[in-house]
């Protein structure tokens, strides 16, 4: 996420923090950098000139000049004019209200309105303890109906929809019908794709918005579509108006102008981004942290509460004697390795991290996860406890029930020995790590 826009403005603010004394120019010659990073990553150029201009207007000053580390000072503004443009503070859903409340989801066709539907089922649920009943108001798009009911299922989430009606207001009144009789406290309409140029779909939509009366009108942009996303938010607003916006795809756009630009342009806030293809990856929008993202320097906060939902203490307890004592297996190894998934992309976790934290050259191949777990689920029980007896004609075996190669096979074990040797070294107070894993 922001990958390329993080890696140009660090490129600028090298040549700030590169020296003890700034000058105006320095800093204009900066700014025109980063003005050429914002608009690289897409950001509506109106956006990007009134951001610089605001940064240098207060950077172009004696207090920052003469400061001890202008650099930094400069820095720390592009910082505050960052969060600033995301929106300062992180803005809630409207929870309060006598049930059903409604939220809308509307936006173009292929945004990812459906898949954000279950998500947003999914956080209300675990997060906010909601009961979510998923309508289905997409009448237009062959099979939109079962995909909303099998991702409900997976979200653990409520399901309406009706197949005998061409209507999207008849089957909103009758989920809201349904939600009130059987005590649901949000119902999510999944409206249909459409094109903000169709004027026909804009007025149905117009209809059922105005039936809905619904708390939290939420616009579903496809984050790698760019400033093409605010631009189509700009048309929406002038139709059917939104209380806030929900990002997709974010982790598939290295550049982030669409989140950069949206809340200027629009005066709206972003609520959530979407990231992976887990119905867990839907994160709330928190403009300080994601800012920090952006310029390199983390949201660690973020990370510890990734692993925080990942985290069992009493499986961490049977993990540390299993350390202490060097009983460690494969089937461990295994059950670790599907935790660590479970947190999401190593891409993002990476990107988490402040640059400087960041190991240098570290090229991460995602699929040796999958890779490992596959040799490890090849194996039997026997030689996942007792890797020592796996010989030549066991590991040919294992790499054709796997889909792997022999090769993988004796990197798999190899770094599990060596693993199992850095584990006595624990109480010296020597870190463990798994070699060449992210090669």
């Amino acid at each position: 996420m922001f990958e390329n826009l993080t890696d140009r403005l660090s490129d600028a603010f090298r040549k700030l923090t590169g020296r003890g004394v700034l000058t105006e120019s320095d800093i204009r010659q900066a700014m025109r950098l980063v003005r050429r990073a914002l608009l690289e990553a897409d950001v509506n150029f109106k956006v990007a000139r009134q951001f610089t201009h605001d940064v240098s207007e207060k950077a172009i000053g004696e207090k920052v000049l003469k400061s001890l580390a202008p650099g930094k000072q400069v820095i720390k503004i592009v910082s505050d004019e960052m969060v600033e443009l995301l929106g300062r503070e992180r803005s809630p859903l409207q929870l309060s209200g006598k049930p059903p409340l409604v939220f809308l989801l509307i936006g173009l066709q292929g945004s990812g309105k459906t898949t954000t539907a279950a998500r947003l089922a999914w956080w209300l649920s675990e997060k906010k303890g909601k009961r979510v009943l998923l309508a289905a108001c997409d009448l237009q798009r062959p099979a939109a109906i079962d995909q909303l009911e099998k991702v409900a299922a997976d979200a653990n989430a409520g399901f309406y929809g009706r197949r005998d009606t061409k209507d999207p207001v008849e089957v909103l009144k009758g989920a809201v019908s349904e939600a009130r009789l059987k005590a649901w406290d949000i119902v999510i309409a999944d409206t249909a794709g459409r094109l903000h140029v169709d004027d026909d779909l804009m007025s149905e939509l117009e209809d059922v918005s105005r039936v809905a009366d619904a708390s939290e009108t939420l616009l579903v942009l496809d984050g790698l579509s760019g400033q093409d996303a605010v631009n189509v938010a700009v048309e929406f607003q002038e139709r059917i108006g939104f209380t806030g916006a929900i990002i997709t795809k974010m982790d598939g756009d290295s550049r982030g102008g669409a989140a950069l630009s949206f809340r200027a342009v629009t005066g709206k806030p972003i609520k959530f981004l979407g990231t992976g293809e887990s119905v867990k990856g839907l994160e709330p929008m928190e403009p300080e942290r994601l800012a920090g993202r952006i310029l390199g320097m983390g949201d660690v906060v973020g990370l510890v509460e990734k692993a925080q939902e990942a985290f069992d203490i009493n499986e961490a307890q049977k993990l540390e004697k299993k350390l202490i004592s060097n009983s460690f297996t494969l089937e461990d190894f295994a059950k670790e390795l599907k935790r660590i998934r479970k947190l999401g992309s190593l891409s993002d976790l990476l990107g988490m991290l402040p640059s400087n934290m960041k190991p240098a050259g570290m090229d991460i191949d995602e699929s040796q996860f999958t890779r490992m777990s596959a040799i490890i689920g090849s194996m039997t029980v026997r030689e996942r406890h007792h890797p020592e007896i796996i010989n030549g004609s066991r590991r040919k075996r294992i790499a054709m029930g796997s889909g792997t190669k022999v090769n993988d096979v004796n990197r798999l074990l190899r770094e599990f020995r060596t693993m199992k040797k850095m584990m006595k070294r624990m109480k010296s107070g020597k870190g463990i790590g798994i070699p060449g894993m992210f090669r």
